[in-house]
């Protein structure tokens, strides 16, 4: 098939590199010039495993086309894919002016029919508002074209996205047309072989279920963080309750890690959006603003049991941070705990001496140069001289403590473990101070 895909962020290229990699023809629009040549030549603005070679194998092989050219774009693909961003705006709703904007681009330069896929994650209602958009501007041309809209919300996880694209657990697709449908099930063949993962619903409906699904998992999180913080008080163990728990198959273990809490281009906007969706019809959405006002003091945690620990006299202390990202095999900084924690430090006159396997890149474009940061090239080297470490993101090669080397660079043996990578009893026996979270 031939396939248009507009928006190459982190949802449009791994999209478009898998499509292409089934052999279907895909051309990707961007409105980012550098970001377009970049792509040509191999250049991949995020971090992804899997996805650098995908992307260049494609391109190789001339499945794979980047173009700021819309017009091209439109006349490629009967199908057309909107995977542009929906960033919050200043009340927390997603905003959609992209996603209609992209729209009026496909009606001005449409000449036969098209399949409009809306994959960008949007409140329910905004499909009603792109096919109003494109009949508004076919009619502006005084032309009559027939075309279908589609959602097929995307449930990518940043990390294992290559993967999820490959092997789907579901293939959400709401429509009203059958034949669209049809199109999209022959599209999704080569991942959908071994089950039928595809679940055709409305349209409405398929909007509501990737916001649904996101906050449903933040929910979790949220809830298992309550319980951490709980246990803590009463003198419980958190891990060994995520156990007890986790073992009922009506609740299972996924989502249920105590920890400093969740970040991403996803759950907090996602939440925040929901919630804004349930304001504007005049509900009150109890569960989702807890789960949002849970992750926000989650996020205080480490820093109040840091100024706890050095009796509030932080100025003039240097930490060592272990992760940067807001999870690991990533390089994305957004709503990241690491950055809560860095900014409580800063502002308490602390320095920070950070390292990340992906995101330091990505840190120093956030923060620039500044005196109150050093971003160093290892684990090892972060250590030397700081008052504690402070370990933040769960990459795996932090998960192997040299006790003795990591005791002879720290001031003191004192470790803040926001995400409970060990054992307290041994890191006691250790001669380590250790604070984790939901273990008193």
């Amino acid at each position: 098939m031939k396939i248009t895909i507009f928006g190459v962020g982190y949802v449009g290229l791994v999209q478009a590199a898998v499509f292409a990699d089934t052999g279907h023809q895909v051309i990707c629009v961007d409105v980012d010039e550098t970001r377009v040549e970049n792509l040509k030549k191999g250049i991949i603005p995020i971090y992804e495993p899997g996805l650098t070679s995908l992307v260049k194998d494609n391109h190789a092989a001339r499945r794979l086309e980047f173009t700021t050219d819309a017009k091209a774009g439109v006349a490629h693909g009967d199908i057309q894919f909107i995977a542009v961003g929906t960033p919050a705006d200043e009340g927390g709703s997603a905003d959609v002016q992209n996603v209609l904007a992209v729209a009026e681009t496909i009606a001005m330069h449409m000449t036969g029919p098209k399949i409009v896929i809306n994959k960008s994650t949007v409140p329910v209602g905004t499909a009603e508002k792109v096919k109003a958009k494109i009949s508004e501007v076919l009619e502006n041309r005084n032309v009559l074209i027939d075309f279908s809209i589609v959602s097929n919300p995307e449930f990518l996880k940043e990390g294992s996205a290559v993967q999820d694209c490959r092997r789907p657990d579901r293939i959400i697709v709401g429509t009203d047309n059958v034949d669209a449908a049809n199109i999209l099930r022959e599209l999704y063949a080569p991942m959908n072989r071994n089950h039928e993962r595809m679940i055709v619903m409305d349209i409405k409906s398929a909007e509501l279920t990737k916001y649904a699904a996101n906050c449903m998992l933040a929910t979790k999180i949220s809830f298992m963080n309550e319980m951490a913080n709980l246990a803590e008080a009463l003198g419980a163990d958190i891990e060994a309750v995520r156990h007890g728990i986790g073992s009922d198959e009506r609740i299972g273990y996924h989502f249920i890690y105590p920890g400093c809490g969740y970040g991403g281009s996803c759950f907090p906007k996602d939440v925040q959006a929901l919630v804004r969706t349930a304001e504007s019809i005049g509900y009150d959405a109890k569960i989702l603003n807890s789960v949002e006002a849970v992750n926000h003091r989650q996020k205080q945690r480490l820093f109040e049991k840091i100024s706890r620990h050095f009796g509030n006299k932080l100025e003039g202390k240097t930490f060592a941070l272990w992760g940067l990202s807001f999870k690991p095999n990533t390089d994305d900084m957004r709503d990241a705990p690491s950055r809560v924690l860095m900014e409580a430090l800063w502002n308490a006159g602390a320095r920070v001496q950070a390292y990340d396997p992906e995101a330091m890149a990505e840190c120093e474009r956030i923060y620039g140069h500044r005196d109150d940061l050093v971003l160093m090239s290892s684990q090892d080297d972060v250590l030397q001289g700081a008052d504690a470490l402070v370990i933040v993101t769960e990459w795996q090669h932090f998960k192997v403590l040299d006790f003795e080397g990591v005791k002879q660079k720290l001031n003191q043996p004192v470790i803040f473990d926001g995400r409970n990578l060990f054992e307290p009893e041994k890191m006691q026996q250790h001669g380590f101070t250790y604070y984790s979270i939901g273990r008193a």
